[in-house]
């Protein structure tokens, strides 16, 4: 029988880093991770393949899929003492996509996957804080709700903001359980309204619609554009990871990060990233609220960084980097959750970075004995050495400085400015220079963003999604420029 599934943590480690093709970057590299004892949640992988087989029969899974998930799944259970479904010690998991090459922000995600009107009750419980439970069910039927069940993202936001009207309350970590509990209810009426069926409440249905809905976005337009740009086949199929959760929105002692083992702008050998005190990841990596620094060296005075926060998790951190580099012999792009102050690995991979920094990280890695010289040549992409003839501003040019945000990706260029990824793609046609200019970039602004000479957004940090996929193609990005505000509907 073909092994469909590959499960990883908690002593049941059936991947490995070099099974990429088949397990996908981000499902190798957790095995990995464990393998090499780095704290790593539970979880498992469904192959590539099943996403091959997947697109070739109808949209239709493998039979002996569906036993084997059980089975996997059961293993998670025993690891984690919690049982999906359960009304009173419920097991939530993760549901995320993992291609062979990393497509940051192209495919689908949903967390806290398993909650419904019951479960919600028994995370009450369990945690001993109602927020945080609502507060989780609430991204949950969020993120499902536009993954799975194609209800627009803005249907759900002017529900909370409705709510913090109401209440007189600015920021979502404000609102209180009752208010999330409030929120919810609005949920699950719009999404009824709209879908005309009520929110799926059976966790076995909604890890199903997940799978589907992760293997879907396989041939979304967002990721469609992206494999087209770098040259990436269709049919090397994505993998499908589902983990069990760990929670970075559980308080003042949980956290979420995103992290580079060296500079990715620069190349130099300096932990590089940020975190989120009370979050989870996707808070982060979209760029909805603006993270605080990791280091407290790179901290400004307004700022409280995570290494005097949380100055054991920190140490930890700081002893993973080192393993994963030593281990992998290449810079890594590391995610990353705190809860209740224990450290949690979500996912390891090679980071994109600007081809200065490629050049910097291959040839200090060879000085440090990392890789030898050979190696260190085949690191640097010649086609992305033409980065390094990028344009750059001339420091003795004077300037009107309308504002600063955070260097995320180097260069330099001048054009019109456009607030949609449509009309930066529609002007670049007809020969016009843009700058794409957006309060926070998403995976659909793809288009836009190849588009344009270069993109800036008013929120977000240095590991958002503009900054990264920004790097990843050479463009010049400035990102959480706080000293802008985006008008989109007057266009100014």
């Amino acid at each position: 029988m073909t092994q469909w599934v590959y499960s990883f943590g908690a002593g049941h480690n059936e991947g490995r880093a070099d099974m990429r093709n088949l397990l996908g970057g981000k499902g190798a590299n957790l095995a990995e991770m464990a393998s090499i004892g780095l704290p790593v949640p539970p979880g498992f992988t469904i192959t590539t393949e099943v996403c091959t087989a997947y697109y070739e029969n109808g949209q239709k899974y493998p039979d002996a899929l569906a036993a084997q998930v059980r089975a996997a799944l059961a293993r998670v259970e025993e690891a984690v003492g919690n049982r999906f479904g359960d009304h009173h010690r419920p097991l939530l998991v993760s549901v995320r996509s993992g291609a062979r090459v990393s497509m940051p922000g192209m495919m689908d995600t949903v967390l806290n996957l398993g909650l419904n009107d019951q479960t919600v009750e028994g995370l009450v419980t369990a945690s001993g804080d109602a927020r945080f439970a609502w507060d989780s069910y609430r991204r949950f039927i969020q993120m499902y709700g536009s993954v799975v069940l194609d209800v627009d993202h803005h249907r759900f936001e002017e529900i909370i903001e409705h709510v913090k009207l109401d209440t007189g309350k600015n920021e979502d970590t404000e609102l209180t359980a009752s208010e999330w509990h409030r929120v919810v209810d609005g949920y699950k009426e719009m999404v009824a309204e709209v879908t005309g069926k009520p929110f799926p409440q059976d966790p076995e249905t909604q890890l199903w619609g997940a799978i589907g809905a992760v293997f879907g976005s396989w041939m979304n337009q967002r990721a469609v554009t992206y494999r087209r740009l770098h040259d990436i086949p269709a049919e090397w199929g994505t993998a499908v990871n589902v983990q069990a959760m760990v929670f970075g929105n559980m308080g003042e002692d949980c956290a979420t990060g995103v992290c580079f083992t060296r500079d990715p702008s620069t190349g130099e050998n300096i932990f590089y990233g940020e975190y989120l005190i009370n979050a989870q990841g996707e808070d982060v990596v979209a760029g909805i609220r603006t993270p605080q620094p990791m280091a407290k060296e790179r901290s400004k005075s307004s700022e409280r960084s995570m290494e005097e926060a949380m100055p054991a998790a920190y140490a930890e951190l700081v002893q993973v980097r080192a393993t994963l580099e030593s281990h992998y012999r290449d810079m890594q792009d590391i995610e990353f959750t705190v809860q209740s102050n224990k450290l949690y690995m979500l996912q390891t991979r090679n980071g994109k970075r600007t081809a200065a920094a490629s050049l910097k990280i291959a040839v200090d890695m060879a000085r440090e004995g990392l890789i030898d010289h050979t190696e260190a040549v085949r690191r640097v992409n010649p086609a992305a050495l033409d980065q390094l003839l990028h344009p750059t501003l001339d420091p003795k040019a004077p300037r009107k400085l309308l504002a600063k945000g955070l260097p995320a990706s180097p260069g330099a260029a001048c054009g019109i400015v456009v607030f949609s990824a449509d009309e930066a793609e529609a002007r670049a046609q007809k020969g016009e220079s843009v700058i794409l200019v957006r309060i926070e970039t998403s995976p659909e602004d793809i288009h836009g963003m190849h588009a344009a000479r270069g993109v800036l957004t008013t929120r977000g940090g240095m590991t958002s999604h503009a900054a990264v996929v920004a790097r990843g193609m050479g463009r010049p990005c400035v990102a959480g420029c706080g000293g802008i505000t985006v008008d989109y509907n007057n266009q100014y």
